[in-house]
């Protein structure tokens, strides 16, 4: 466990102590989504890359000299064992796109099939160390689906609040894992603003993207294992001398924007800790339909003007994104850049991803990928440079979004003629569109 030193206001640079055990908000501004502070000097003096490599914990809690929370005990199922997802050479995105060198790390292997698992077992951890019992949440349906599942992996009850238009996938798992389950007629905005008062005024620890600062610290380690397998590439390859090795550029879906900023934290980190050698160019991916923060960037302005959020892809349509100012951030410091994506071209990425990498994404993912293949095809990547693309979530999150991205299969007589016949009209279709 790292020691919390204390909290920065990212809005006004506030530097606030770490004493109240429920921080969400600058006392002196009143912004929400304060960046947490660690001591670099005592990480350094107490662990390096040497020390993680020698490590058999194939989890986030190989980190936990850089957490700001203590490892559960080693019976506490999935809350100790997730992370480590693969990262692997997508050869054939790098041939669509004529880039040298891509990668896919895939957090859809992870406990619940989602990123989001990283952030609520540090929050859950959070939550016991400080005597809570309860956690609530507003959720589009991952981040629910997750801290349902490790809050109960802890002992803790889950409260989760997620709009009534919620994947019936989700709401299905969150169904499941056992969580005290409300829809919410209105949007995630709406959920979220019902939490958030939920937890000020009863008191309940609010895992809420955006607010509690502790979800950047858990969805952090994904740069950690990114930077970190890289590395280990790199060695074997000779080509460098480096424990870790950051990329060039990283593409990630974004919504309310607190993946894009926790990716960030994690690669100041180990910068900051001399562990890389610069920041990878961060480029963060926008449904059309839900472009906040990406028409801020557009505009080259902090406030972010609201929108009507309306894209398939779910996980990432947010009307008012609660983590806007740090994803602007994230994305100017280290000179990247974003983009918008249509829903089409979401749904094509579903169907590319799977065919170049053998990954199946949910939309909110895919939405990445989808930007990938954009800035590729219109020529803004250097073939020399080396992409990871961060895939959030599995496609077994919305089975109807991957129906409606593939053609809908032929119907056969049980008879080897019609089966022949068949073999023959693929073989045409496919010789055509080649």
């Amino acid at each position: 466990m790292s020691e919390l030193s204390g909290y920065r206001c990212p809005a006004c640079e506030a530097e606030v102590d770490a004493g109240d055990p429920r921080r969400y908000a600058c006392p002196s501004c009143g912004h929400e989504a304060l960046d947490l502070l660690l001591d670099y000097a005592a990480i350094a003096a107490r662990v390096d890359p040497q020390c993680i490599a020698a490590s058999d914990d194939q989890s986030i809690w190989r980190y936990a000299d850089l957490l700001p929370v203590d490892r559960p005990e080693d019976t506490a199922g999935p809350l100790a064992a997730l992370g480590c997802t693969p990262l692997f050479r997508a050869r054939g995105t790098a041939a669509r796109c004529g880039l040298r060198d891509v990668w896919i790390k895939d957090d859809g292997r992870l406990p619940t099939g989602s990123l989001k698992d990283r952030a609520s077992a540090v929050v859950a951890m959070r939550a016991r160390a400080i005597g809570a019992d309860r956690i609530i949440t507003a959720s589009t349906g991952n981040a629910g689906v997750a801290i349902a599942a490790m809050a109960h992996a802890a002992g803790l009850t889950a409260t989760v609040l997620v709009p009534e238009s919620a994947p019936a996938a989700k709401i299905a798992q969150l169904m499941i894992y056992g969580a005290e389950l409300y829809l919410v007629r209105g949007s995630y905005d709406d959920a979220f603003a019902l939490s958030r008062t939920a937890a000020l005024d009863l008191g309940i620890y609010c895992r809420n993207t955006a607010f509690n600062p502790f979800t950047a610290e858990g969805k952090k380690t994904a740069a950690y294992e990114i930077c970190e397998q890289l590395g280990g590439v790199a060695r074997r390859d000779a080509s460098s001398t480096s424990a870790w090795s950051a990329p060039d550029r990283i593409y990630v879906s974004v919504g309310d924007g607190n993946i894009i900023s926790a990716v960030h934290k994690g690669l100041v980190d180990l910068h900051a800790l001399g562990w890389i050698d610069k920041l990878p160019m961060l480029i963060g991916v926008q449904a059309e339909g839900s472009a906040a923060i990406a028409n801020a960037f557009a505009k080259d302005v902090t406030e972010i003007e609201p929108v009507v959020a309306s894209t398939i892809a779910d996980s990432i349509a947010a009307d008012r994104p609660s983590d806007g100012l740090r994803a602007l951030r994230a994305v100017r410091q280290t000179g990247g850049s974003y983009l918008t994506v249509s829903d089409e071209a979401i749904l094509q990425a579903m169907v590319a991803l799977a065919a170049d990498a053998t990954v199946f994404a949910e939309p909110a993912a895919c939405a990445a990928y989808a930007g990938l293949l954009q800035q590729a095809a219109d020529g803004l990547i250097d073939a020399d440079e080396q992409v990871v693309v961060l895939v959030t979530g599995t496609g077994l999150k919305d089975i109807a979004a991957a129906s409606r991205a593939c053609d809908s299969p032929p119907m056969i007589d049980a008879s080897m003629d019609a089966l022949q016949g068949a073999f023959s009209e693929q073989e045409h279709r496919r010789k055509n569109h080649d």
